[in-house]
């Protein structure tokens, strides 16, 4: 994919009509409460999250039935988890013009889902296409709402309903049950073999994060104790990256992980961290590219911001996890506002669009990791 580039400053890509909505991200800084942190740069993190999803509206192939948007693993998932919490710290009570298409489009979809079509059909993508791309638009539908009803404090009708539609597409039979049957294009991490127990994870993170206490919901009881086992069945054979997601998971559902796991886990990790405090995707995985290119082995923003955030959310305050956090800060990029990482799959431009999405992902999840002692 090669996309559009963006050649203009995040106010240009919006459109007019939203621009007065996305004004207080364009605003300077020095207008803003002095809520931040001089460590690393706030207002740059959400000025290029922003471009992204401004790009990601107004790309031909991200338009899909009923004036709607493709959801992306990518650029648009990083965006929702980490835009409330950005705006929170910036002073911007109310979702920007860009944030409010995403969030529109969602909940159209929520709401015509008998009526809206899957993103990917069998007729042009190959058999199996439908039942993939509508498992996981149901899983990233939830994760993306409840990251904004949370700082709400309510679990909204729309979060329920996406909620509902993914219970019914949850696998109830075979090896793989209590999970979703997922998008594959061969798309490491997120659209690939092993993106079905990743995603399984994120669910258990959002139905954890849902307010009203949700996860306690009898409704749900018997979805949600397939969901926690399938991801306990299948932890052992999954990549370092799912496993890492799986952390996460159970710092809200202790059981998932047995202690010996979660100790060999922590271990490894710890082990693996660089000497710069940074973790690197070609470690968690094993790896190869398409195009059979060798792997970036660098550190990397996507890699060191979910290990960073997985150990914090566990409760780990070691030194491995301040020089995580330290690495993250030292290696925003000071002029884009982002963290770089760089494709499992191909050796992409990294100033196209594509090249980008590895980016999109690291930044959101470094804004969640830097913020999350807050």
């Amino acid at each position: 994919m090669t996309g559009i580039r963006i050649r203009a400053a995040l106010c240009a890509l919006i459109p007019a009509a939203a621009f007065l909505a996305l004004a207080p991200v364009c605003a300077h800084a020095a207008d803003k409460p002095a809520t931040t942190s001089p460590a690393w740069d706030r207002q740059a993190a959400a000025h290029y999250l922003e471009g992204r999803e401004a790009w990601w509206q107004s790309w031909d192939r991200a338009q899909k039935d009923h004036g709607t948007l493709c959801v992306s693993c990518h650029t648009q998932a990083p965006f929702a988890l980490a835009m409330p919490s950005l705006r929170r710290d910036l002073g911007q009570p109310q979702p920007s013009g860009t944030e409010q298409a995403m969030l529109a489009s969602i909940q159209k979809r929520v709401h015509m889902w008998n009526e809206v079509q899957p993103f990917y059909s069998d007729a042009v993508y190959g058999a199996g296409k439908e039942v993939e791309s509508r498992n996981a638009e149901s899983v990233l539908n939830a994760v993306m709402l409840t990251s904004y009803d949370t700082p709400a404090g309510r679990l909204s009708d729309t979060t329920r309903s996406a909620f509902d539609h993914a219970w019914t597409l949850q696998s109830t039979t075979g090896p793989d049950a209590g999970a979703w049957v997922w998008q594959n294009f061969d798309y490491t991490p997120w659209e690939s073999k092993e993106s079905q127990y990743h995603w399984a994870a994120l669910m258990a993170v959002a139905v954890a994060a849902a307010p009203d206490n949700y996860r306690s919901e009898p409704a749900i009881a018997g979805h949600l104790a397939a969901l926690l086992g399938y991801l306990q069945s299948h932890y052992d054979a999954q990549p370092l990256l799912n496993k890492i997601v799986a952390l996460r998971a159970a710092a809200q559902f202790p059981s998932l992980l047995t202690k010996p796991q979660r100790t060999a886990l922590v271990d490894l990790l710890s082990t693996l961290q660089r000497p710069d405090g940074g973790w690197s995707l070609s470690d968690f995985g094993a790896w190869q590219r398409r195009d059979k290119t060798p792997l970036e082995t660098r550190p990397d923003g996507y890699a060191t911001a979910v290990t960073t955030l997985a150990l914090e959310e566990n409760g780990i305050a070691n030194a491995h996890v301040q020089r995580g956090r330290n690495w993250l800060i030292a290696n925003q990029d000071k002029a884009t506002g982002a963290w770089t990482a760089w494709s499992l799959n191909k050796n992409r431009d990294p100033e196209s669009d594509a090249g980008k999405f590895m980016s999109d992902a690291a930044t959101g999840y470094a804004v969640l990791a830097l913020d999350h002692q807050k």
